[in-house]
């Protein structure tokens, strides 16, 4: 079903603590008040905003990983309640029992996912996505996920990513070959890859027709620098509205579904992609 009115959404962004979940979640609340003042229906917030991007943090302790139904999540929720937003998160989410044990002193064995939670207007909270694609270092501490997921908000489907999952075309792609008009990605860049950051979305963007929201940390985080440069792409690629690397800071965007509508029937690249290429062929000539 095509959305009959535009929405609303930020991408927010600001320093994150090493593993101080409640500071966190502090600077969240902050964060949503700040977005829905000026008009949003949905907050997108940073990659591990939640619990930190310090690969020092992961694996120290159980502090330093929430579950669904954290207690000190709550203020997410009743800010998410009182503003009637859709706030989405990110964060390392400890999913119980999996396919990975952990024996750190002190820290529970189970299944822990770069995850994207979602606080709906009601301040319930679920975890619909576990970033597939792990970067570097976190394969040493997380686990990947095993599925892609879209949420759908007053009509608007909205696909998934984190940050590394949306440096592949396929990934976004599939999310709009399942309905999304939107694509959320929320991210942390290091400082030093502000190229590929403003390469990457724009491109996701161009590639399907489709918006696309980039939340990204920034600050320090640990021994980490980075970069924020938060944006919100048009279907043609285009930035709507973005920011530096100032931090707190929110970029604003109507999403409007006749524009995807435009922009598909401009340029069909999701029509028209083939599903297979076929075999390849080689012809030398010269030895």
């Amino acid at each position: 079903m095509t959305p009959s009115t535009p929405l609303r959404v930020a991408a927010a962004q600001a320093a994150s603590v090493s593993g101080d979940v409640p500071t966190n979640v502090t600077t969240a609340v902050s964060l949503v008040e700040s977005a829905t003042k000026g008009g949003a229906e949905v907050v997108v917030l940073p990659e591990l905003f939640l619990t930190g991007y310090d690969p020092a943090s992961w694996g120290r302790s159980a502090e330093a990983v929430v579950t669904v139904d954290d207690g000190r999540l709550r203020p997410i929720s009743d800010a998410a309640r009182t503003c009637s937003a859709v706030v989405v998160a990110g964060a390392a989410v400890r999913r119980g029992g999996g396919p990975r044990q952990r024996s750190t002193p002190g820290v529970s064995t189970g299944s822990v996912t770069v995850s994207l939670l979602v606080f709906d207007s009601a301040g319930d909270v679920s975890a619909p996505y576990d970033k597939q694609h792990l970067f570097d270092a976190e394969r040493e501490f997380f686990d990947s996920g095993d599925h892609g997921a879209s949420i759908v908000v007053h009509g608007w489907e909205l696909g998934l990513g984190i940050c590394y999952d949306g440096c592949f075309p396929e990934h976004a792609a599939a999310a709009a070959a399942d309905g999304a008009m939107a694509y959320l990605c929320p991210s942390a860049y290091y400082r030093g890859s502000e190229h590929r950051r403003d390469l990457y979305y724009a491109a996701r963007a161009l590639d399907n027709g489709i918006y696309v929201v980039f939340s990204g940390l920034t600050g320090r985080c640990g021994d980490y620098d980075f970069n924020g440069g938060s944006a919100i792409y048009d279907p043609e690629g285009r930035q709507v509205d973005r920011v530096a690397d100032e931090s707190p800071a929110v970029a604003f965007a109507d999403l409007d579904p006749e524009e995807v509508g435009r922009a598909q029937k401009l340029n069909p690249i999701g029509r028209d992609r083939l599903a297979d290429l076929g075999s390849r062929h080689h012809q030398v000539l010269s030895h």
